[in-house]
């Protein structure tokens, strides 16, 4: 009789949302990682180079001078084939800009992650979304996570997707800073022929530079050029929808791991009389508060929004249009705005315009700079929405947990 064949099993770890991402670079046989520190983004690549240290990632760590230097690198790097994988935060990921703005156009499908943080002034450093945000419009495919497991399947999930040549597209993923990238939980580490089954290798086909395939990368287009360029982002960008579909199928499929809708989650919402809708995070006071308000007889849901670009506006319309009121938390702002709302708010106007149902619709800003979004700041803005609900007239925006 033969000896039994061992199969691989995973196994289970406690690490941070960082060391999650570092774990699934590491899974993914990522090829070129650049680094340049800022906090909260920096633990990744601190894990990362340990890996590499400890001879269990064959990767080239490249140090550059600045953020901008970091993004330009792995751009160039994935235009020869290279599976690649940089990030930022806050400050950092502005600093990157022009690399983050041509990246798109050039269609390249670099994985890089976004630690949460607030743009600076006054020196804050904790969370706030406008960050990632800020790339919401150039072509980015743009994803929250809410739990270290998620971030490391997700990160999986991200290289299927932007390596897809139907998309050909950049994916950030966003981690709320400190909250997600510092926090310890326990992830299930999928054994290597498992992520092997579900991600092939980067492909770059005929739009490979080498010496072999003599062709123009980034040439300076004629302005008259410049609409079909954008026509077919924006093609491959609605293709990225299905793409993603297909993507957390076969992940169901191959690790056993079920994400649902992989657009943005449901937690108690079907009887729910009003939702809360929001990103990241802020998941887990919502669900404490939903928890304890369901016991005194209120039937309150939440839906997370995962994926922002592409945006599901048919299906969360959808979604939306069964309950009595809305209310969307942002924890980010855009000064002036449509009724000086938060950028999500603002989306999930746009998405429910052309709905049959629509629902009043409320829009909080909450925990900016990384202040923390308590139970009792939940329970506030249920209160508030389910006065939408019986008709009252309230502020479109207001602002939650503000000392005044």
């Amino acid at each position: 009789m033969g000896a039994a064949i061992e199969q691989p099993v995973e196994h289970t770890a406690l690490i941070t949302g960082s060391e999650a991402i570092a774990v699934a670079c590491k899974l993914a046989d990522v090829d070129v990682i650049t680094a340049y520190p800022i906090r909260p983004y920096d633990t990744v690549m601190q894990y990362v180079a340990k890996l590499v240290a400890n001879g269990e990632l064959d990767c080239e760590y490249i140090v550059a001078e600045s953020e901008h230097s970091q993004f330009e690198i792995v751009k160039h790097a994935s235009a020869v084939g290279a599976r690649v994988f940089c990030g930022s935060s806050g400050v950092g990921w502005m600093y990157a800009f022009e690399a983050l703005t041509v990246t798109p156009a050039l269609r390249i499908p670099m994985v890089a992650m976004v630690g949460n943080r607030a743009l600076d002034d006054p020196g804050a450093f904790g969370v706030e979304h406008n960050d990632a945000l800020a790339v919401r419009d150039l072509g980015w495919q743009l994803v929250w996570v809410d739990t270290a497991q998620e971030a490391l399947d997700t990160a999986l999930i991200a290289y299927r997707v932007a390596e897809d040549r139907r998309v050909f597209l950049p994916c950030a993923i966003s981690c709320d800073g400190a909250f997600l990238t510092h926090s310890q939980a326990l992830v299930k580490i999928p054994p290597q022929e498992t992520v092997d089954a579900f991600l092939p290798r980067y492909n770059r086909g005929d739009l490979l530079l080498h010496p072999d395939n003599p062709i123009t990368v980034a040439p300076q287009a004629n302005e008259d050029w410049l609409m079909e360029i954008r026509r077919q982002n924006a093609a491959a960008m609605e293709r990225a929808h299905d793409v993603i579909l297909e993507a957390y199928a076969q992940f169901e499929r191959i690790f056993g791991r079920r994400y649902g809708n992989p657009f943005f989650e449901e937690y108690e919402t079907a009887d729910a009389d009003v939702v809360l809708v929001g990103m990241g995070t802020l998941s887990t006071p919502v669900k404490v508060a939903i928890r304890q308000m369901r016991k005194e007889g209120k039937r309150v849901g939440f839906v997370r929004v995962r994926w922002f670009r592409p945006f599901a506006a048919v299906e969360l319309a959808r979604t939306l249009g069964r309950f009595a009121a809305v209310g969307i938390v942002d924890r980010d702002f855009s000064f002036g705005s449509p009724y000086l709302s938060g950028v999500l708010a603002t989306e999930v106007r746009a998405a429910m315009y052309p709905a049959v149902r629509r629902p009043p619709l409320l829009s909080f800003i909450c925990g900016l700079g990384g202040r923390e979004v308590t139970v009792p700041d939940v329970r506030r803005m249920t209160d508030l929405v389910y006065q939408a609900a019986d008709g009252k007239q309230q502020a479109s925006t207001q602002w939650i947990g503000l000392r005044e």
